[in-house]
């Protein structure tokens, strides 16, 4: 199996490819400078593993929720990509692939609350619990109030991602079902891999077409009156 993963959903930019049991990767801290750094870094693990786009099973992106302009980045390179080399596209979601990330380097990493910083007062969310080798959904992904989200059961539940330290209510919330905090944490290209090879065995792929961003958040600015509404609260 061969997948082309691309991730610009938050202030990495990175790129990975497995090839069979191979995954090669690139990763840069860039907040501002994805778009010049995405294309090099396709050609460069492409180089790397001697092969071209068409001999690819699938490309896999991080389909949000995240930064705006990031996801339009990595999904129109997708896209782009996909539509020359006439390959499937696999949409993942970046809080998964970065709750996968946390299960790669700490194994007993079993349930997870994933959270982003969506600012104006508001977060991106999801539970995840491991089957198998995979991080799947066991909540809906959502864009709220910090004060809305919960965690499922009366089990304990790892916290990760900006949201839990740009909202310290979180914490103050559920510090009593917390098993540990990694603020730190961030989605990756080559933790979407796990997720894409799973879904491309199951036949989850989409046509270019459909490869688009999840933005959760429909509206993205408040008017000058809903600003002093919420002044005034």
């Amino acid at each position: 199996m061969k997948i082309l993963a691309l991730d610009t959903t938050q202030e990495y930019c990175s790129v990975a490819l497995m090839i069979e049991d191979q995954i090669i990767y690139r990763e840069e801290l860039a907040p501002r400078t994805h778009t010049n750094l995405i294309l090099p870094q396709v050609e460069s693990v492409l180089d790397e593993a001697d092969i071209t786009l068409r001999q690819l099973d699938a490309i896999a992106f991080g389909r949000g929720p995240g930064s705006f302009t990031g996801l339009r980045i990595a999904a129109g390179v997708a896209q782009g990509l996909a539509l020359g080399a006439d390959l499937p596209v696999i949409p993942v979601s970046s809080l998964a692939a970065m709750a996968q990330g946390i299960y790669r380097d700490h194994h007993d990493a079993r349930q997870i609350c994933a959270v982003f910083d969506a600012r104006i007062g508001e977060i991106y969310w999801g539970c995840y619990q491991l089957t198998g080798d995979i991080m799947h959904p066991v909540t809906d992904e959502a864009v709220d109030a910090p004060e809305n989200l919960y965690l499922p059961g009366n089990s304990q539940w790892l916290a990760i991602g900006a949201g839990w330290a740009a909202y310290p209510v979180l914490q103050q919330l559920h510090h009593q079902r917390l098993a540990g905090l990694m603020v730190d944490a961030a989605p990756l290209a080559r933790d979407i891999i796990p997720i894409a090879s799973s879904m491309l065995e199951n036949g989850e792929v989409v046509d270019v077409g459909q490869a688009i961003p999840v933005y959760l958040r429909q509206k993205v600015a408040r008017t000058v009156a809903e600003r002093n509404a919420a002044a005034e609260e």
